[in-house]
């Protein structure tokens, strides 16, 4: 990957179709999400044809499924192929992997091969989805294994439109992605890196807290439009935290054509606009 060729990192892409067809949502969860986006973008991009959508426009793109086997019942996609995928687009895709942490010790031990056997570059949590409150220190020995090998945690926070409009949200509990759940893993792994994943409304405060307070702690722009951000994370976007935010789409979701474009209109610092869209992810991710 030569950096100084690309425009930007888009650090929040979701793989939601494998090359066999197989979906990382089942109908219902699926169509749910589409509403709640309002998205009439091909909602199940396959990882080829993410990597030509990015290369198209100069860009680098963080890739992930999420693995919530347990708690949706559905079987997730596979980490281990995504990862293979990519290697096939080291110009354009850095793969991240997901692991189900209810399956304690055999995710750890699958972590550390996604790693060492698959070049893998972080994980991706969506603590909601996948049912689990974070700081339960029953997960600990996964965030050990992620220290040790270096690689960064990126976790959903706030509300999600998996499950929205449904009843009962199809038991998809929002209080597993309060933001505070997880500055107690960042206080007790402190070498984590650790990135919130999009505006963590109704949470926003205390995300900007801890990515003010907690030196390992970042935070991504992905799921929301940016022209409704909260004006206090655009505030903490271009002035203190301008180091430790990420651009994020949530493609496919949302595209990282009309993200940008909504970007554009912000007021924020003219400096400040190179870090959030590429220089910060360039030095988290080493680069």
């Amino acid at each position: 990957m030569n950096v100084a060729d690309l425009t930007a990192i888009d650090f929040h892409v979701h793989v939601e179709q494998d090359a066999h067809g197989h979906f990382a949502l089942d109908d219902e969860l699926m169509e749910a999400s589409s509403a709640y986006f309002k998205s009439a973008e091909h909602r199940t991009p396959t990882v080829d044809v993410i990597a030509a959508h990015y290369r198209e426009r100069r860009m680098a793109a963080v890739i992930f499924t999420v693995d919530a086997s347990t708690a949706l019942r559905h079987p997730a996609l596979s980490s281990e192929e995504i990862a293979e995928a990519a290697a096939q687009h080291p110009d354009v895709l850095i793969p991240f992997g997901s692991v189900d942490p209810h399956a304690g010790a055999k995710a750890v031990t699958r972590a550390r091969g996604l790693v060492t056997d698959h070049g893998v570059r972080g994980f991706k949590f969506h603590p909601s989805l996948q049912g689990f409150a974070p700081n339960e220190t029953a997960f600990y020995p996964l965030y050990e294994a992620l220290q040790e090998l270096g690689v960064p945690a990126l976790f959903h926070t706030g509300q999600t439109g998996i499950g929205a409009g449904l009843p009962g949200g199809r038991g998809i509990k929002l209080g597993y992605s309060d933001p505070m759940l997880i500055d107690d893993v960042a206080a007790d792994f402190p070498d984590l890196k650790i990135i919130l994943a999009h505006p963590s409304v109704p949470w926003q405060d205390e995300a900007i807290s801890i990515a003010t307070h907690k030196a390992n702690v970042h935070i991504d722009l992905s799921g929301w439009s940016p022209k409704y951000f909260p004006p206090r994370l655009v505030q903490a976007a271009s002035r203190q935290l301008r180091h430790k935010v990420l651009f994020g789409s949530d493609f496919p979701l949302i595209t990282p054509d009309r993200w940008l474009t909504d970007f554009a209109a912000l007021d924020i610092k003219p400096d400040a606009r190179p870090l959030i869209l590429k220089d910060n992810a360039v030095r988290l991710l080493g680069l």
